[in-house]
């Protein structure tokens, strides 16, 4: 079985860098992108999760995540915000079965949501 592929976008270098590790260690091949703009760039692969921030330069994460859910309808969506009003607004937005984590959030609680949704 081939490992999960993560797509990951968020402009946080060190929280990117973090998040990149964690999730290797439990198991999934991640790709990391500084923003929305190299996310979106990304879409023409198979992916088995988006792992996005909202606010971002260029595209925003909710655009992404709709562009990702039009090229692949059964693409898993998290998106972690780190403002209440955006996580409100993104849920409204957001393709239907995302789920919005807001931070500050512990590494470990993403990685353990993420392997959830794997699961699922």
């Amino acid at each position: 079985m081939s490992m999960p592929r993560i797509l990951l976008a968020e402009d946080d270098d060190s929280l990117r860098g973090f998040l990149t590790r964690a999730l290797e260690r439990a198991g999934y091949q991640v790709t990391a992108c500084a923003d929305g703009d190299e996310a979106a760039a990304a879409l023409d692969q198979p992916w088995d999760l988006l792992l996005t921030d909202i606010v971002m330069p260029g595209l925003d994460g909710i655009e992404v995540a709709r562009r990702a859910a039009a090229c692949q309808p059964d693409l898993r969506i998290m998106f972690i915000t780190g403002f209440a009003a955006v996580a409100l607004a993104a849920s409204d937005q957001a393709p239907s079965g995302a789920k919005v984590l807001s931070k500050p959030i512990h590494l470990r609680e993403i990685v353990a949501e993420v392997e959830r949704m794997m699961a699922a």
